[in-house]
């Protein structure tokens, strides 16, 4: 069964297994509703959205309504400056139906925000909370580096990091920090963006850690297959382990998550899908792209102009162009049966 995890020194103890709404966006309201009163119903506590997920707050807020106090909610921010700090977190509030957000994050932050930086930003956030507006500091990153700088400052409460069993040694180092420092640690990308389908593996692989796993939900399904660990055991085995080995050793280095950060791209260039696509035909059903669709999309990258700007977007500094025309090569080997998935 899921154990339960404690945020740090927010006090926030939740079980090990909470929602991320995301993918909630692009489903309708109903739909969405019944997935998060439906995550609720099968044991969730934590329920993850962001100002910058469209509708996601506006869903999370109706799914909830008139029992606040029985759960727990992250949103974020990606102000620049205090007046959009404050626009984004009064939409916030009256999206989400609530005087008070229980964990109000940065969101994906360029650098670490702090007192007397310029930006006012944590001054801001600092007003929020006394006010009662907000209860916990939060801050979420895509860097490694920015995390780093973010646990050493002492000044957030919570973390939320990129964290699946794809992990180097210094992603398990800074989640070793988070505890040190008395942070709670929100796992993001579980799945590494889709590459990853054992969610068995994937589960217990978080129960090794103290984080606080947030799953991207969209589909009937994919509630199930995240509730079942509600009654289910989740410990690792041998069997587990050889599951992660092998994919480790099949996608560990430079690999896209699908975050999207990086578009849109100058010529039109789908890059989420593109510069991962030799990986999700041999990780999924292999038809849907190999379709007419995808082979035009893919034939698009042939048309990169190495503008560049898709680079300096990218969280994870990844060299988009490269490895566009590297998935390129493997799918047109692919189409040719020179090489079999």
């Amino acid at each position: 069964m899921a154990a339960s995890i404690t945020l740090g020194k927010t006090g926030i103890t939740v079980p090990q297994n909470a929602f991320g709404a995301l993918p909630i966006q692009r489903i309708d309201t109903d739909s969405a509703v019944g997935l998060l009163q439906g995550a609720y119903e099968g044991g969730m506590r934590f329920f993850d959205t962001a100002r910058a997920y469209t509708d996601s707050e506006k869903k999370v807020g109706i799914a909830f309504a008139g029992m606040r106090d029985k759960v727990f909610i992250s949103t974020k921010t990606q102000a620049s400056d205090p007046d959009r700090f404050r626009t984004d977190l009064e939409a916030s509030l009256k999206a989400l139906q609530t005087d008070y957000i229980d964990i109000y994050q940065f969101h994906c932050v360029p650098k670490c925000y702090a007192p007397e930086d310029g930006t006012g930003l944590y001054e801001a956030m600092l007003s929020a909370k006394r006010q009662g507006m907000i209860r916990h500091i939060g801050i979420t990153a895509h860097k490694i580096g920015v995390a780093e700088d973010i646990v050493k400052s002492g000044l957030y409460e919570t973390l939320q990091f990129p964290f699946s069993y794809l992990a180097s040694d210094r992603d398990i180092a800074l989640v070793k920090a988070t505890e040190a420092a008395g942070m709670g640690f929100i796992a993001m990308k579980g799945l590494s963006g889709g590459l990853l389908t054992d969610s068995r593996a994937c589960m217990a692989f978080m129960s090794q850690y103290p984080v606080l796993p947030i799953w991207g939900i969209q589909r009937e399904s994919e509630l199930k297959e995240w509730l079942r660990f509600f009654t289910e055991d989740v410990s690792m085995t041998d069997e587990l382990r050889a599951v992660i080995e092998r994919d480790r050793a099949e996608l560990l280095g430079e690999f896209c998550r699908g975050c999207g950060y990086c578009s849109p791209c100058t010529v039109g260039i789908v890059i989420n899908q593109c510069a991962r696509m030799s990986q999700m035909i041999r990780r999924a059903p292999s038809e849907a792209w190999l379709s007419d669709y995808w082979k035009a999309e893919m034939a698009r990258i042939d048309e990169c102009v190495d503008c560049g700007i898709c680079k300096t977007r990218c969280p994870y500094e990844l060299d988009i162009p490269r490895l566009l025309r590297k998935n390129l090569d493997d799918y047109n080997d692919i189409l040719s049966g020179k090489v079999k998935v």
